[in-house]
């Protein structure tokens, strides 16, 4: 059957996943309570972010119980594989990657599972890490000429991102990542994320899924235990993107202290092509380019519709 315009082709990797329609999903959490209050739900949402407490108890409920059945079992088969060498348990934390377009919710994605997961008996401790505090700083993007690239591979100190998932995942009794201040839009070089050995950590960030610049590097990919892919239509993205740029205008760009500051004053007629401009100059090459490649490289895909709800999981077979 030839597929008209309305239909998606599969493409083989398709096949690699199983897709389970919203209904279906949600019944995988029948006669689980949510754990989170009606304000713990707006307190989490991002600015754009569309979430309610039903798609919480539908998508996320599922899916954090997915993600502590996973996490427990990988405990349980470190214990395992350690009584068999006879050797100590050193089962380390289980690491989850979340990645995604800016604008399409990732972030709001990884604050409420966080939040879930921890109410899981098995998975009491979860902390939350962003790549953005591994962007290098404004001024050596600006010494490398590459401040209007901010949020693509090379912006990124891979190293040090990379540097620090060796040390969760090799036992160290702590590991630190930078801090980002989305106000000062830079690197705060006296304040640190500290992660000391907690059950879960969840890793957000734009390229998360990359693979390996060269075949003798590892992969930030290589050092999940998980991951996750938020999908979406590049059109929905983008009208996200403006409606949250103009969120931040009315809202936190009004602070002094705020890098975009000087876009607070501008009126919609002016603000909208301004957001265009940085969604098709930078946000949408980044996506294209980079971003959407790596989707296949998740073990799960959240497929976004229009109105910023999940429509399907695509979750791949083992």
């Amino acid at each position: 059957m030839v597929p008209d315009d309305t239909t998606e082709a599969l493409t083989p990797v398709d096949s690699l996943y199983r897709e389970i329609g919203r209904d279906e999903w949600a019944r995988l959490a029948s006669g689980i309570p949510n754990p989170l209050t009606d304000t713990e739900i707006v307190q989490l949402r991002g600015i754009g972010d569309r979430l309610d407490p039903a798609e919480v108890r539908q998508v996320y409920l599922p899916l954090s119980r997915l993600l502590s059945t996973y996490a427990e079992n990988t405990k349980r088969l470190g214990r395992e594989s350690a009584d068999f060498l006879g050797e100590p348990d050193s089962t380390t934390p289980f690491v989850v990657g979340v990645a995604g377009s800016v604008a399409v919710g990732k972030s709001t994605i990884a604050r409420l599972l966080r939040e879930l997961m921890s109410r899981w008996p098995g998975t009491p401790r979860v902390e939350l890490v962003t790549t953005d505090g591994f962007l290098y700083p404004n001024a050596e993007l600006e010494r490398r000429g590459i401040m209007h690239r901010k949020g693509f591979p090379e912006s990124y100190d891979r190293r040090e991102l990379v540097k620090f998932l060796i040390d969760v995942k090799s036992g160290a009794a702590e590991a630190r990542a930078p801090f980002y201040s989305h106000v000062r839009y830079d690197i705060m070089p006296d304040a640190q994320v500290v992660v000391r050995r907690p059950d879960v950590v969840i890793v957000e960030g734009l390229n998360v899924l990359q693979p390996p610049p060269t075949p003798n590097d590892v992969a930030v990919s290589d050092l999940f235990d998980f991951s996750i892919y938020i999908d979406a239509d590049a059109d929905d993205i983008s009208q996200w993107f403006v409606s949250r740029f103009l969120a931040l205008r009315d809202g936190a760009f009004s602070n002094p202290s705020s890098f975009f500051n000087r876009f607070a004053e501008l009126s919609d007629e002016e603000a909208v092509p301004r957001a265009l401009g940085f969604w098709n100059d930078i946000n949408l090459p980044n996506l294209r380019e980079n971003v959407e490649p790596t989707k296949h490289r998740a073990n799960l895909v959240l497929r976004k519709a229009a109105d910023h709800a999940v429509e399907s999981v695509l979750l791949r077979k083992l």
